[in-house]
């Protein structure tokens, strides 16, 4: 859906009808993908539907979800001298209780940014007498490419990868579930979709009887799925609907869904501002634990989050906007973020800074 600025106009006037219509004071629709953060901040739709009718951040970001013990974790491995971390570059920012991959790197460690996993075979090839691991951090979207990689480094001695893959069902369910987070509806992610297909959101509409569509990434596909949503509200109906047939399948990718159940396995794990959720995560299975460096190297990661008085889990769970943490725009900057939503290209307040600032 092309963003014609007719089309917005029509839309927006719909979206302002039917609000009226549903009389209510306040709706909060919420959107759990990184790209529809950027995309809904640098369109400036917040400011143009009506008020009280509200767009939340969710927790679309994945490397603002990963907590902190992780980042410890990669970043003691890349301080060893006989390994080298490969890592999304949005990864290498983001702040442990003792600093950062970037840091690191300037103190000498072998940290190396890739745009795919597969390229650490590559490194690895070249210098066989180090261990390469990759920080396999994602959602549903990058699990099939790093589980490629897992099957493809299990054949290999100087591979691994530190698995850190979530799950967004599980993270929509903990949300729908807490009536104090009060969401009426949910923005599903368009690149998550691809793979998973419509099916899994089902919950949301009869278990919770709240709407949701997937839909893609244009202001006129945001504006689409509000109007949607608000219409389902109208007709008293809650039902998942595909706003981006176009690019998702009802039954999503099947064969990419083969290849994370084959190399993975479901299990609980911790979400920044969640905690631990059941079978959230996936985990690397037994018969590839030679590609698994938390096996490999005795890792165990920490769940505790340190006090830096940075509130990135309330934004990720949509309890309060970016310009609500205290440290917004003032200690914690693009130039010198405290949390992780401020560094990730991905990050509510990364989108509210660029954005959103008065």
């Amino acid at each position: 859906m092309p963003s014609d600025p007719r089309d917005a106009q029509t839309l927006l006037r719909d979206i302002g009808a039917r609000f009226a219509k549903l009389g209510r004071d306040v709706v909060r629709f919420m959107e759990v993908c990184g790209t529809h953060t950027m995309s809904i901040a640098r369109s400036g739709l917040r400011s143009l539907l009506p008020d009280g009718l509200e767009l939340i951040s969710g927790p679309g970001c994945p490397v603002c979800v990963t907590p902190t013990g992780y980042i410890d974790a990669a970043i003691a491995l890349a301080r060893r001298d006989d390994i080298t971390v490969t890592t999304f570059g949005d990864m290498v920012r983001v702040p442990g209780t003792a600093g950062t991959l970037e840091a690191a790197k300037a103190e000498g460690a072998d940290v190396r940014i890739v745009y795919s996993p597969m390229k650490s075979l590559d490194i690895a090839a070249a210098e066989p007498e180090r261990t390469v691991v990759f920080l396999g951090v994602g959602f549903e979207t990058t699990a099939p490419a790093i589980a490629t990689l897992v099957k493809a480094a299990a054949e290999v001695d100087n591979v691994t990868v530190l698995g850190a893959n979530k799950l967004i069902p599980p993270a929509l369910r903990a949300i729908a579930s807490d009536p104090a987070l009060a969401v009426d509806g949910f923005f599903l992610p368009g690149h998550v979709s691809v793979i998973l297909g419509e099916a899994p959101y089902r919950f949301i509409a009869e278990e919770f009887s709240r709407p949701g569509v997937i839909t893609g990434f244009e202001a006129t596909d945001v504006l689409d799925a509000t109007r949607r949503m608000l219409d389902q509200m109208l007709a008293g109906e809650a039902k998942i609907e595909n706003g981006y047939g176009r690019i998702v399948r009802a039954e999503g990718n099947p064969v990419a869904r083969e290849r994370i159940d084959e190399v993975f396995e479901v299990a609980d794990t911790s979400w920044r501002g969640f905690g631990v959720l059941p079978a959230s995560g996936l985990a690397i299975r037994e018969a590839f634990a030679n590609a698994d460096a938390a096996r490999r190297f005795d890792i165990a990661i920490s769940d505790d989050e340190p006090e830096t008085g940075c509130r990135c889990g309330d934004v990720l769970k949509g309890i309060i906007r970016p310009a609500e943490c205290p440290l917004f725009a003032k200690r914690c900057t693009e130039a010198n973020p405290v949390g992780p939503c401020m560094v990730s290209s991905e990050g509510a307040c990364a989108a509210a800074y660029r954005y959103e600032r008065p």
